[in-house]
């Protein structure tokens, strides 16, 4: 994604460079809110409880108590939380953001299109579950043309949307296992060990494909109300260098954020689950390996 003439600026201006890479907290948080990243992560966390529980319920290595599930539920509320999520989001968008990248997201945000565009993409963060089914089964869709579809997957890849959805999926199940590990009684080391062990390198790839269309119809949805020429300007903006390390920064900052509050989550169901298992008398089965935890998210 880097031009060959910013490689050979980093080689003879790696001083100059350096200043210019990373901002403060403050500007990071600036253009954090002008995206509208805090209302679109409030908008996914009050489900994130019930399909944690889903996901642990229908894990097939483990058949869990209602005790059990019950204690998945309460740590995915006290996990799954807007001030367990900014503060690693915001230290992780800052330092992948330069100067530069704010100055110029801040001035596309700011502008009609800008505005338009994040509107529309907290209006698509708040749709309910029926209607995301809808959609993403393609029952429910918005008219199209040649010329748009094509707008569309251009947005798509420069979004680096699939990409996105994901890494934050993936970073969310392995966090949940690593904190569960932890909360079993293993150290940090041996709990990442434990579970890269069990990984399924092609979990990635799958999971890509299986949402590439449901996504794009998701997309599709959501930006039906912004004109082409509105579709185009955004493009203008995320295709620009500017726009591909404001992307780079956004996963940055999401990846970093849910994967914390998927740890705080995984540490608190194992710490409860050894306190059900403390309670339990002798002759009574243990509770399910700290490895049972699922890897891959709802």
């Amino acid at each position: 994604m880097v031009r060959s003439c910013w490689l050979l600026l980093l080689l003879f201006s790696a001083n100059l460079l350096a200043a210019d890479s990373a901002v403060d907290i403050d500007s990071a948080g600036a253009l954090y809110l002008a995206a509208g990243m805090r209302a679109q992560v409030q908008a996914s966390l009050g489900p994130m409880p019930a399909k944690i529980r889903g996901l642990f319920a229908s894990e097939p290595s483990a058949k869990l108590s209602d005790s059990q599930l019950a204690a998945v539920t309460a740590a995915a509320k006290r996990g799954f939380r807007i001030d367990v999520f900014e503060p690693p989001a915001l230290a992780a968008f800052a330092a992948n953001l330069d100067p530069r990248t704010v100055k110029k997201s801040l001035a596309f945000l700011s502008s009609d299109v800008g505005k338009r565009m994040v509107k529309a993409d907290v209006a698509l963060a708040e749709l309910d579950e029926a209607t995301i089914d809808k959609v993403a089964s393609g029952g429910q869709s918005a008219p199209s043309t040649p010329k748009r579809e094509a707008l569309l997957a251009r947005l798509g890849e420069a979004e680096q949307s699939t990409t996105t959805a994901v890494q934050i999926y993936l970073s969310i199940g392995k966090a949940i296992a690593v904190g569960n590990a932890l909360g079993s009684g293993l150290d940090l080391e041996a709990a990442r060990q434990a579970v890269e062990k069990t990984a399924n390198p092609a979990a990635a790839q799958n999971l890509q494909e299986s949402l590439k269309v449901p996504l794009a119809r998701y997309l599709a949805y959501g930006y039906r109300d912004l004109s082409d020429r509105d579709l185009e300007a955004m493009l203008s903006f995320l295709e620009s260098n500017a726009g591909k390390t404001y992307v780079h920064a956004s996963i940055a900052a999401l990846s970093a954020g849910y994967a914390a509050m998927g740890m705080r989550s995984g540490e608190r169901i194992g710490a409860s689950w050894r306190e059900l298992a403390r309670a339990r008398q002798a002759d009574e089965p243990a509770p399910p390996d700290a490895l049972t935890a699922p890897m891959n998210p709802p």
